[in-house]
């Protein structure tokens, strides 16, 4: 199968030794399936909730915490910096910030957690930093952030992003920034791809060893990525138009793409990414399984993970924390998904990104 953009086709024959980390990662004890969650939004949950607290151990707050993680037998958590536009934070009643002393403080928030529980959780910056802190019996949390704004058009704040730790940015969230156009319901905007500046960030960004993100990304900017990626790269958050017919989601041919990329799209848990009605507001396992068969059976197996969107989330969830995956595991295997398959999906396939992409 051979994709019409980007620069290459990536076959699962050719990827790198990830096997050996993911044998390593199989030898455990734990009775559920480990899982990597590719997006949530905790930290800004935690900044809008309990801001002079800020813990995140057991938060009575969040759907994320570090009990919960190890309960549920969670491997990594991709923790996002989300930068929310100003109408957005006084819905959470957040006192507003500019943008820099706002990810300052996110980040020192999640600095200060690690610091705090060095026992049970590290910092994984790449997929080696993940398999040691596995081999010492810790789970990882990965630093990314969503919506590239703050970069504002300048390579030397990404590098010191990359700096900071972050290994993930998801280039747009809901409107135009220095990388591009966002998603939207206007077709007009939905062709409109990278700028000049975002092209030339998305080279440097899979130089550095960041993943490039495109949830949130429009159509068009999705295909700028995928032509000039020539490593995986993700879509943190997204499920598939086909069944749910919301523009954050992917597209059949953004999918094929995606999978003859190497790169992961990880399942959504929002009602309104779910549903053919976008308007309801039932998060079920049955429908994230269909939604995880039909992408699937589109771009391969190889390209489903886990993205949550935990915390940044609401309605009728069946799946409320991140210590209940077995009921995803369950409903995975209802859809007829066998062990090795769901292994991928849980785990397996980010972790391959991770190695082939993030450094």
């Amino acid at each position: 199968m051979e994709t019409v953009h980007g620069n290459r086709s990536w076959k699962p024959e050719s990827r790198t030794d990830f096997e050996k980390a993911a044998v390593e990662i199989d030898e455990r004890s734990e009775k559920d399936m480990q899982f990597i969650d590719m997006h949530c939004d905790t930290l800004m949950m935690l900044y809008a909730c309990d801001p002079q607290n800020a813990q995140l151990y057991d938060s009575a707050y969040t759907s994320v915490d570090f009990n919960r993680m190890k309960e549920g037998g969670e491997l990594a958590q991709f923790f996002a910096i989300f930068l929310p536009s100003d109408e957005y934070r006084g819905y959470r009643n957040s006192k507003l910030l500019p943008d820099r002393e706002y990810i300052d403080t996110l980040w020192k928030y999640l600095m200060d957690n690690l610091k705090n529980y060095p026992e049970i959780i590290a910092q994984a910056k790449n997929a080696e930093e993940l398999r040691a802190n596995r081999k010492a019996g810790k789970m990882s949390a990965v630093l990314t952030m969503e919506d590239g704004r703050a970069v504002d058009g300048r390579m030397e704040n990404l590098e010191e992003f990359y700096k900071m730790g972050f290994r993930a940015l998801s280039l747009t969230w809901n409107y135009h920034n220095c990388f591009g156009a966002p998603n939207s319901r206007d077709p007009e905007i939905m062709k409109q791809g990278l700028t000049d500046f975002g092209k030339e960030a998305v080279r440097y960004m899979q130089e550095l060893g960041m993943l490039v993100d495109v949830s949130h990304l429009s159509d068009g900017g999705f295909y700028d990525v995928a032509d000039i990626c020539k490593k995986p790269f993700v879509a943190t958050h997204s499920n598939a138009r086909a069944i749910s017919p919301h523009p954050r989601n992917l597209t059949d041919d953004m999918i094929r793409t995606l999978g003859n990329a190497g790169g992961v799209t990880g399942i959504n848990f929002a009602a309104c990414f779910l549903n053919e009605d976008t308007t309801c507001k039932d998060s079920t396992a049955v429908m994230m399984a269909r939604h995880a068969r039909h992408i699937a059976d589109v771009g391969g197996v190889d390209c489903v993970g886990i993205g949550t969107d935990f915390d940044g989330i609401g309605g009728n969830l069946e799946i409320s924390d991140c210590s209940q995956m077995s009921i995803l595991e369950n409903a995975l295997s209802k859809e007829g998904f066998t062990g090795n398959e769901i292994e991928k999906i849980f785990y397996k396939n980010v972790l391959r990104v991770m190695e082939e992409a993030m450094k």
